[in-house]
């Protein structure tokens, strides 16, 4: 914050504060030039005014609140640039990437600093900690239990869908089934493999997809009868000629989704021949795909999970498409 706005800040709030304490000062003097305790003459509904005092209570309540408020912004940052005697913050607002972030908080933790995310971080990692790895590893020892073994125990599924619902719903919805450019994970269409190693190196390392545009290559009619091709691989009604015309032209398209179009685990290529479209299946959203190109990024968790809870994680998502091989 610029010194023009912290000192703004500070003369609002101070001159606000100031302000309430006059205006109490005054109400407190009697100008009324009537004895305390007079009618004043007024009279409303058969009810008349009289010359009384502010209750005290009320007075001291008010006082009260100033009290509290000068306190308050003595030891907590409030007043612009001033951090406050104690030297509380909610987070350290400086950081600029994941990094940095995980430095100021090991810095908090080691120094005692007051910073309460990092505090936050530190009781919840010394709460649930244990618990996390508990579920995580084989009892006595540094090997992680199998997915399907944690897979089976109810308790570590609820945490792992727990963990979910924190950090990968925003995406794939609470229910994991997904939304247009977000997989669905309840289903058997893996974009690179569903087998419980390849769901933790997902998790782990993140993925990046990219469906390189062919309107420059292909051309307009070149895409219109490309899509009808792909189409066709999964039984839906298309024109014949356009299909057989964009089965010769599916070579370029062969070398990441294979000949036959069921794709390749390998680099994330998705299979043509089922009715599982992540942009969508319509003409029109195959045709802007096969045109355009997509992209799409799942962002690297091991720096942010671990490797406990990647997991616990990684188990609750294999459960949701092998419910009945548990």
């Amino acid at each position: 914050m610029t010194t023009f706005w912290s000192l703004w800040i500070i003369v609002i709030t101070v001159g606000t504060l100031l302000g309430c304490a006059a205006l109490l000062a005054w109400c407190l003097k009697d100008k009324m030039g009537v004895e305390e305790g007079q009618d004043m003459g007024h009279e409303y509904d058969g009810i008349r005014e009289i010359n009384n005092p502010l209750p005290k209570w009320w007075t001291y309540l008010f006082i009260g609140t100033f009290i509290i408020a000068a306190t308050y912004l003595a030891l907590y940052p409030g007043l612009g640039n001033f951090k406050g005697l104690l030297g509380w913050q909610s987070s350290d607002q400086t950081v600029r990437s994941l990094a940095e972030s995980k430095a100021s908080i090991a810095k908090a933790q080691q120094d005692k600093l007051l910073v309460q995310y990092a505090k936050e971080l530190d009781d919840a990692d010394a709460y649930f900690g244990e618990a996390f790895k508990k579920l995580a590893y084989v009892e006595g020892t540094n090997e992680l239990r199998p997915i399907p073994d944690i897979a089976s125990d109810p308790e570590a599924v609820k945490v792992g869908q727990r963990l979910f619902l924190q950090n990968c719903s925003q995406c794939h919805g609470s229910d994991a089934r997904g939304q247009k450019g977000f997989p669905n994970l309840t289903d058997k269409a893996w974009l690179y493999g569903g087998e419980p190693q390849a769901i933790v190196t997902t998790i782990t390392h993140g993925r990046i997809g990219q469906m390189p545009a062919w309107k420059d290559a292909l051309g307009e009619h070149g895409v219109t009868e490309v899509v009808s091709y792909a189409l066709s691989l999964s039984g839906r009604k298309v024109n014949a000629r356009e299909a057989e015309a964009g089965k010769k032209r599916f070579v370029v398209c062969a070398a990441c989704h294979g000949t036959d179009g069921k794709g390749n685990p390998a680099v994330g290529a998705p299979d043509l021949t089922d009715r599982d479209w992540l942009f969508g299946g319509t003409r029109a959203d195959v045709t802007e795909t096969v045109m355009n190109g997509r992209s799409g990024v799942m962002p690297a968790w091991k720096d942010i999970l671990g490797e406990d809870k990647i997991q616990l994680v990684a188990s609750y998502v294999w459960s949701l498409s092998n419910t009945e091989e548990q």
